[in-house]
């Protein structure tokens, strides 16, 4: 991203991202970047990460993820990109799915928006009772991380990657409070910057269970971060949210169910 804006850029948001296959220790990760598009002010870069197990030489798709970036100045305005040169066949194809793939994205966050406003209105609560059912309450967990420089790139700003490892811990041990086991983490969905965070913040990470289908469950993860003066007026900056959806399977691979919840 910075190779095409020739400055500083900042993550925006991460589209759904798909777990493949697991990595494991002892396999080479192979991890390809490319700028699929430059829109006004953001652009949209393909990942797509591979694992190598080097006794057999079978390399496999791990995950495919496209990131969107936005550039900024020194005085931390946006500015406008150049395109993108397109050289191939390949290049030509992403550069058409990409304008596809904001449209879908913007649209995601039109409609969560509708439904949160419809969600606040009178009324629209409901009872839920079921025995055996597992309140969504023992599922809640809360994590406090201080941002150091190794969290930081050159520019003092937070890691995305390292930012979703925390929020991968957080929301592994919420599921694990439901399934009692060790789940297997196999998308994160709608993950999006809010806003940005820098060497010396607390970041305060809460992940709680939201439901459950047949093999799967889903667990929301909110980020917020403060400065030493905001952690002191308790003014949090609402940073980071994402849905990460897990399962579990026995020692034969299966799939486990689980437990009914209720919210």
């Amino acid at each position: 991203a910075e190779k095409h804006a020739g400055m500083s850029c900042v993550t925006a948001s991460m589209d759904d991202i798909q777990f493949e296959e697991a990595a494991r220790v002892g396999q080479i990760i192979t991890i390809k970047a490319k700028v699929n598009r430059a829109f006004k002010t953001s652009m949209e870069v393909g990942i797509k990460v591979t694992v190598q197990d080097v006794l057999t030489n079978v390399e496999k798709i791990v995950s495919v993820a496209y990131a969107t970036y936005v550039a900024k100045a020194v005085g931390g305005g946006k500015i406008e990109l150049e395109p993108v040169k397109l050289l191939s066949t390949e290049d030509h194809l992403e550069h058409t799915l990409a304008i596809e793939r904001r449209r879908i994205r913007l649209g995601y966050e039109q409609v969560f928006q509708n439904l949160m406003q419809e969600s606040n209105k009178e009324g629209d609560y409901y009872t839920f009772e079921e025995e055996d059912a597992v309140s969504t309450d023992l599922t809640h967990v809360q994590s406090i991380e201080l941002v150091q420089p190794p969290h930081a790139n050159h520019h003092g700003n937070t890691f995305g990657g390292q930012i979703m490892a925390w929020m991968e811990t957080v929301a592994s041990i919420s599921a694990s409070r439901l399934c009692r086991s060790y789940p297997v983490l196999k998308s994160v969905n709608m993950f999006k910057f809010w806003g940005p965070s820098v060497v010396g913040d607390r970041l305060v990470f809460n992940a709680i269970v939201n439901n459950i289908f047949q093999n799967s469950v889903e667990v929301g993860v909110r980020v917020e971060a403060y400065n030493c003066e905001e952690w002191i007026k308790d003014q949090a900056r609402h940073i980071n949210s994402a849905f990460l959806i897990f399962n579990t399977v026995n020692d034969k691979g299966e799939l486990l169910t689980f437990p009914r919840i209720k919210p």
